[in-house]
């Protein structure tokens, strides 16, 4: 009998291999993995989470993606009360973290580089807008942060991020999925630390919930019928949304 096996883009097996929601393989039978774009599926109960009662449910969906790969750094990195957070980009990943942060009582700021988004960045919660083509702004936030959270999705030059990082903290790289370039000085001055963070499991993701639950934390979302999912499509490359979209499935009855 021949026994075929499917290996991932690194050639690991994909049995080894997480099975991602979106274009993964499954691990039962090698297949291609579609996503939730259904009205209802079975699910064993230990892969499910319990949503409390104080969270939207539409409102909490992000949460369970972007919402916990800024949960695991801000809590590995021990922020709370008296910890100086930065958040670089205020996007999807961004707006959470900087709602997170705050929860934990960080005195939390954001980097842009659009000084429109000082509105935006006071009304989550942060305590100021550092805008990154200023070189004057930025020169003058060097080393005030303990811990940076990156989460702009295009690739940039780490280099200004590191340089806002105090002497031994840590810039966490979130958003861009892809090769870097580190210039090591900008680690060894000031001992620093270059870090990321994957999804995190089961029990994190539930101490997420019950904690954003605590606190009032969910999502800014615009909700759509699933129908429209083009439309969120082309928006979202336009950057057009503020700042997640949450496609409603009842319109597949």
């Amino acid at each position: 009998m021949a026994i075929t096996m499917a290996m991932t883009s690194n050639g690991s097996p994909w049995r080894t291999r997480p099975t991602l929601t979106y274009d993964g393989i499954d691990r039962h039978d090698g297949s291609t993995t579609l996503g939730g774009y259904s009205r209802e599926y079975v699910v064993r109960d230990r892969f499910a989470y319990a949503l409390p009662a104080a969270l939207d449910p539409a409102a909490a969906a992000p949460l369970l993606c972007a919402g916990i790969t800024v949960w695991e750094p801000l809590h590995a990195l021990g922020v709370g009360p008296g910890t100086r957070v930065a958040v670089a980009g205020l996007g999807g990943l961004g707006h959470l973290a900087v709602k997170i942060a705050v929860a934990l009582g960080a005195d939390t700021s954001v980097v842009s580089r659009s000084p429109d988004k000082a509105d935006d960045a006071r009304r989550l919660g942060a305590h100021g807008l550092i805008v990154s083509a200023d070189p004057e702004q930025m020169a003058d936030a060097r080393d005030r942060f303990d811990v940076v959270l990156d989460t702009i999705s295009a690739p940039h030059d780490l280099g200004p991020y590191l340089r806002l990082v105090a002497m031994d903290g840590t810039l966490s790289h979130l958003g861009h999925l892809g090769p870097v370039t580190v210039e090591t000085t900008d680690l060894l001055v000031g001992r620093k630390k270059l870090s990321s963070a994957g999804s995190g499991g089961r029990p994190a993701t539930a101490s997420m919930l019950d904690f954003c639950a605590e606190h009032g934390v969910t999502a800014d979302i615009e909700l759509l019928p699933s129908a429209r999912v083009n439309e969120a499509l082309d928006r979202l490359r336009r950057n057009d949304v503020r700042y997640r979209f949450v496609l409603d499935m009842a319109d597949l009855d």
